[in-house]
């Protein structure tokens, strides 16, 4: 098995060091084992650790979800990890609604200030 140090793991993943250190921090990834001379080893599983996180920020859960995604009791079921990932498109699927209001009302108030004379498009104005 090929032993990384931090800096390679870090070039393999394409993201920062710090990086690495905060997903320890953050129980993300387990803690290396160590150099005599206190450098950190790595290997391929925490390489796919690592690009797993990745993944898993790039749909949108956030580090706690990533971190459950990661616990021994979902990883290895598939119930579980199909249950989180409704949630997470139930969340989604919310807020694109919240956004189809928040752009309606948007779209009311272009029309609303057409008109440049309307008091209630002039209501937004900022004074100093």
């Amino acid at each position: 098995m090929e032993v990384l140090s931090i800096g390679q793991l870090a070039e393999a993943a394409g993201v920062h060091i710090e990086t690495i250190r905060y997903y320890e921090r953050r129980g993300l990834l387990p803690e290396p084992p160590r150099t005599a001379g206190g450098y950190r080893q790595y290997g391929a599983h925490d390489l796919w650790r690592l690009e797993f996180v990745g993944r898993a920020k790039a749909l949108g859960f956030t580090l706690t979800e990533v971190g459950e995604l990661l616990s021994e009791g979902v990883r290895g079921d598939p119930g579980s990890v199909r249950t989180m990932v409704q949630r997470k498109l139930g969340a989604i699927e919310e807020r694109q609604r919240e956004l189809a209001r928040v752009r309606a009302r948007l779209a009311r108030l272009v029309d609303i200030c057409a008109d440049p004379d309307s008091a209630d498009c002039g209501a937004l104005r900022v004074t100093s």
